[in-house]
C-alpha cells in the first residue's frame, strides 16, 4: 500500500501540540526537521532542541483525511489558514530499515569492521554488526569513528572497559569484539538503553557487556573509559568520568568540537595526561578526540 506523508512548516506553534493532532488522525511516524539551515548537534539524553524554523512531518495510511486534519489544525489552534504545507506519495517500503541504504560495511584502525544487515567482511576481521535503532552511533559520525579507531589500537584482552553514554552501544560492543573481559555501557535514555541491549545480543556479547541506565548504577573502576558525548557534558561530568578511570587507565574523549579542545583539557589536566588531539573533518564541523592516561599527580 502506499502512503501520504503531510510536511508542514511550524511556524509559531507549538511542537508537542501538533503531534497530538496528527496522532488523533493516525500517523504511523512524526518527524521534525529544519526548515532553514541551522545545525544541532546531538542532544543531551532526554531533550529535544528544536531549530528556529522548524518543518514537521506525518506519516498517513493512503486513505487518511488530510482535509479533515488541515481543519483540526485550525480549529485547534484558531487560525485562519495552516501554515505553509504539502501532500506526499510514498511508495510501501520497510521505513524502518531506510538507514541502511546510506550505511555500508566500514573499516576502523587494522581490525574492526562495522557492518550492517548481511554484510561481508574480511575472513581475519574483527565484526561488529549493528542496527542502531533509534539511537545515535552507528560509526559513520567522525565522533565515532575517531573513538573505534582508538579502540582497535588498544590492547584490550582481559581488560575492563565502560562506554559513558552509549548511544546504540557500539563502541562497548566493538571493545568486547576486541578482547575486552567485561564492559558496562551507561546512557540516560531508554531507547538507548534498549538498542545496546538488542545490539549486544545480536552481537553475542551480551554475557560480558552489562547495561546501566544511571551514572549511580556504575560500580568500580575501569581499565578503559570513553565517553563520546558532547563538550558541555564531559566538563560537567569530569569528576564522574575520572572517578571511573583505574590507575593508568586509558581515557579517550569525544563529541568535541576542534574550538572546545582547550576547555575539556583543562576541566581533566589535573587526573589525565593527555596525548595530542586527533582530529576529523565531517558534518560540516572539524572534531576531535582527546586520549590519554590517568595520573595522579
Amino acid at each position: 500500500m502506499n502512503w501520504q506523508q503531510f510536511v508542514m512548516d511550524l511556524d509559531e506553534l507549538d511542537a508537542d501540540a501538533v503531534e497530538t493532532v496528527f496522532e488523533r488522525h493516525g500517523a504511523q511516524s512524526i518527524t521534525l526537521t529544519d526548515a532553514g539551515d541551522q545545525p544541532v548537534l546531538e542532544p543531551a539524553p532526554g531533550e529535544t532542541p528544536l531549530w528556529g524554523r522548524s518543518r514537521i512531518a506525518g506519516l498517513f495510511a493512503a486513505d487518511a483525511d488530510i482535509d479533515a486534519l488541515v481543519a483540526d489544525i485550525e480549529s485547534t489552534f484558531r487560525i485562519r489558514r495552516c501554515p505553509e504545507h504539502r501532500l506526499e506519495t510514498l511508495a510501501d517500503r520497510a521505513w524502518e530499515r531506510e538507514w541502511l541504504k546510506d550505511f555500508g560495511p566500514m573499516q576502523f584502525g587494522k581490525r574492526l569492521w562495522v557492518l550492517p544487515g548481511d554484510a561481508a567482511a574480511p575472513d581475519d576481521a574483527v565484526t561488529l554488526r549493528l542496527d542502531p535503532g533509534l539511537a545515535f552511533g552507528t560509526g559513520t559520525h567522525p565522533t565515532t569513528a575517531l573513538c573505534l579507531e582508538w579502540l582497535d589500537g588498544l590492547d584490550l584482552d582481559g581488560r575492563t572497559v565502560l562506554d559513558y553514554g552509549c548511544g546504540s552501544g557500539i563502541l562497548a560492543i566493538a571493545a568486547c569484539k576486541l578482547g575486552a573481559a567485561r564492559a558496562v555501557a551507561m546512557d540516560i535514555d531508554p531507547q538507548a538503553v534498549a538498542a545496546t541491549r538488542a545490539n549486544a545480543a545480536a552481537n553475542d556479547v551480551a554475557d560480558r557487556l552489562e547495561v546501566v541506565a544511571s551514572d549511580n548504577a556504575i560500580s568500580g573502576r575501569f581499565d578503559v573509559v570513553v565517553a563520546n558525548i558532547l563538550a558541555g557534558p564531559l566538563v560537567e561530568l569530569a569528576d564522574s568520568v575520572t572517578a571511573r578511570l583505574g590507575r593508568a587507565g586509558d581515557l579517550a574523549l569525544s563529541g568535541i568540537l576542534s574550538e572546545q579542545v582547550d576547555d575539556i583539557v583543562s576541566a581533566y589536566a589535573a587526573r589525565v595526561d593527555f596525548d595530542p588531539p586527533c582530529y576529523r573533518a565531517g558534518a560540516g564541523q572539524t572534531w576531535a578526540r582527546l586520549s590519554g592516561k590517568r595520573s595522579d599527580r
